[in-house]
Order: C-alpha cells, then sequence, then structure tokens
C-alpha cells in the first residue's frame, strides 16, 4: 500500500519506554507520574462505573465538566467560553490537536510550528496534505525569532501550532509573546491552535498566558487542555479544546466521526474531584517542589541544565560528557547507567542535536533518588 506516513518511525517514546523496560532502566523518558492520583478520584470514578454511568456520554462531553471548563477559563483568562456551543471534551489532547488540524488543514496549506516541537503536530499536518514550515527556536533560551515569523507568514499559511508552556525546553513564553502573534497575524487569514496541557504547571510565579486572553484571536483559535496532566491520570485520556463557535462547529463534525464521545464515568469523577480547586490549584507548587528537589540533585553533575519554568520536565546539555549523538548517548545512558531520557533532535524535523536530552521529574522521591544515584555517578 502506499504509505501517508512513508517516512515515520515509532514514536520516540514508545522507543525509549521500550528501552528502559528491556534494561530495567529507571524511565525518566515518557512523561507520566508513577504516583497514584488522589483516592478521591479512584473512588468517584469507581461509584459512577457501579451507578451504571457506563453508556455514551453525550457527544460534546458531560454538561458539568463542561460549565467546569467554562467557569475556570473566565476565572483565570477572563473570557467567557459557552458551555454549549465553545467546548468539547476530546480523548486527551491528542486527539483535540489531531482533530483541529484535521478540521482546517487542506492539501498544500501551510503550517508553521515551533521547533523543539511535540511529536504530534508534523505528521498530523502531513497526513491531510498539508506542509509544514519550521521555525527552530535554539538552546539554551528558546526564544522565538519574530522576523523569521513574520517573514514566514503568507497568503498560503493557515495555521500556526503553539505550544505553552513549551514541552520539551520547559520555557514559558510571555504576555509580549502572544502580542507579537497576535499583531503579525492581525492582517492574515490564519487559525491557531494553542496546546496549553501544562497551564496549571508554572513555577517561579510565572503565570500562564492563554490565548483566551487575545479577544480578537478568539474566532480562530483553538485551545487544547488535558485532564490527564492536571489529575495524574495520563491513562484515562481526557481533555478538552476551547474554540469559538463557528470553529467549534467544524471540529465537532469531526469529532463526532471520529471517537464521537469519551469514557463517561472518567468525565463524570473528574468534575467532581475538581469541586476542590486545590486539586488543581496546588500543582504549580507540587511540580516545582519536584523540580527544585530533581535539579539540586543534579548540580555537582557536569550536565548543563536549562531553566524549567514550567512542564513536569528539565532539560539539560550532556556536552560535557560525551560527543556522541543525543540519540546514541540517551541510548547509552539506558543501557549502561539504567536511567532512561529524551533526545531533543526527536522534536527537530531535521533531527537538528544540540546535545540536550529531557528529564520527567514528574516521579515519586524514591524514583528520583534512585536516578540521581545512577547520574551522579557518570
Amino acid at each position: 500500500m502506499n504509505s501517508k506516513l512513508p517516512h515515520l518511525e515509532t514514536t520516540i517514546f514508545t522507543v525509549m519506554s521500550k528501552l528502559a523496560n528491556q534494561h530495567q532502566a529507571i524511565n525518566l523518558a515518557q512523561g507520566f507520574p508513577d504516583f497514584d492520583p488522589h483516592s478521591s478520584l479512584i473512588e468517584s470514578l469507581n461509584y459512577y462505573s457501579y451507578q451504571n454511568y457506563n453508556q455514551y456520554a453525550p457527544m460534546i462531553g458531560v454538561e458539568k465538566l463542561r460549565n467546569f471548563i467554562s467557569e475556570k477559563t473566565e476565572r483565570f483568562h477572563h473570557t467567557i467560553y459557552h458551555p454549549e456551543q465553545e467546548i468539547t471534551i476530546t480523548n486527551g489532547a491528542s486527539q483535540a490537536i489531531f482533530t483541529a488540524i484535521a478540521a482546517v488543514i487542506e492539501k498544500g496549506d501551510e503550517v508553521i510550528i515551533f521547533e523543539p516541537a511535540y511529536d504530534l503536530y508534523k505528521p498530523a499536518v502531513e497526513m491531510f496534505g498539508g506542509i509544514v514550515k519550521p521555525i527552530q527556536l535554539t538552546y539554551p533560551d528558546y526564544n522565538i525569532d519574530y522576523e523569521s515569523l513574520k517573514s514566514k507568514v503568507t497568503s498560503q499559511t493557515k495555521l500556526i501550532i503553539f505550544n505553552n508552556p513549551n514541552n520539551p525546553s520547559g520555557k514559558i513564553f510571555k504576555a509580549e509573546d502572544l502580542v507579537q502573534i497576535e499583531a503579525i497575524l492581525k492582517d492574515k487569514n490564519c487559525y491557531i491552535i494553542s496546546d496549553e496541557v501544562y497551564e496549571h504547571m508554572t513555577f517561579d510565579a510565572y503565570e500562564h498566558q492563554s490565548f483566551a486572553r487575545i479577544p480578537s484571536l478568539k474566532d480562530r483559535t483553538f485551545i487544547t487542555a488535558s485532564f490527564g496532566k492536571l489529575c495524574h491520570v495520563t491513562g484515562w485520556k481526557v481533555g478538552y479544546v476551547l474554540a469559538g463557535k463557528e470553529l467549534m462547529n467544524e471540529f465537532r463534525k469531526v469529532h463526532q466521526y471520529n471517537v464521537f464521545s469519551v469514557h463517561t464515568p472518567s468525565q463524570y469523577a473528574i468534575a467532581d474531584y475538581l469541586d476542590d480547586e486545590n486539586n488543581y490549584l496546588e500543582l504549580n507548587n507540587f511540580f516545582q517542589e519536584k523540580r527544585d528537589y530533581f535539579t539540586k540533585g543534579l548540580s555537582s553533575t557536569k550536565f548543563e541544565l536549562i531553566p524549567a519554568e514550567g512542564t513536569y520536565f528539565v532539560s539539560a546539555s550532556f556536552k560535557n560528557y560525551s560527543e556522541l549523538s543525543d540519540r546514541e548517548f540517551a541510548k547509552k545512558l539506558t543501557i549502561e547507567n539504567k536511567v532512561a531520557t529524551i533526545p531533543f533532535s526527536a522534536f527537530y524535523h531535521d533531527t537538528f542535536d544540540e546535545k540536550v536530552i529531557r528529564f520527567c521529574f514528574a516521579k515519586q522521591k524514591e524514583t528520583l533518588d534512585s536516578a540521581l544515584e545512577k547520574l551522579n555517578k557518570l
């Protein structure tokens, strides 16, 4: 058969997690917690399962959960998204992003992404005939070159995909960054997908800047987010998307024939769990403590750390250890030193290699201690 993605290999996350399992290495590669979610969330899931909330949920999602999202967005970003017309619950943020791309991209459309970028973006665009135009952000600051962005936005530019806080760099783009993008797109017919899955993992008093705060762009922006990140349940695959009414109408046309609806008892359980605002407002401090603990433990190594302003990743240059490529170094670290990481080149379209790897610190203290002991012996 003719492959739609002939050059695509198995995702780096699968590769590194498999390698970690094969060699009994500590998995700091794939971004998931190794600790349990709050017991009340599990109890609520059981309750709704036993109460027979086991049939199809509404296509757009459970009402209580959509109302929560609407209220939270208005509270934090001072923007109203109508829970019936402008909010949809999705099968994780990845499905939200994929569906948004499917809804707007046609053959020949150009799509700008900022690299390093989550590895879903490029193949999803290409699957629908789009042409990716990457803008490379580089070590150690990962700042956007706005003159480069301005020059790349043409009449063929249909979409910009933006990730804030950024995975893998941990960078938080500030209010002035969003304003710069708004100015460049002012007279352009271009949509935005704003991937904001780490919105509640910002550190050092940085405030998450959502595109929901830019009224002029609301009607052409999809904002995607993840309850998996918010509630420590990545395996539940529950996320959501915000968009203006007309844009959401197109999104739902694809969504209803893709997954149709999302796991019903999970939606009710999450809605109940988030009634207590501390369950998400305390996430910043919770993960900052883990970041600080892990980075302090790395301070006695020769890794050169990139400041992690957000997400639950810390990234570092390993140039003081090796001249190997980042993929080879990550493989060696897994097999010989028993710590699995992700090489940054996997986040660039041309495997651009600055000798940087990514660690996930969303782990129990015992896991981090074991990893730090091994890394300090390099």
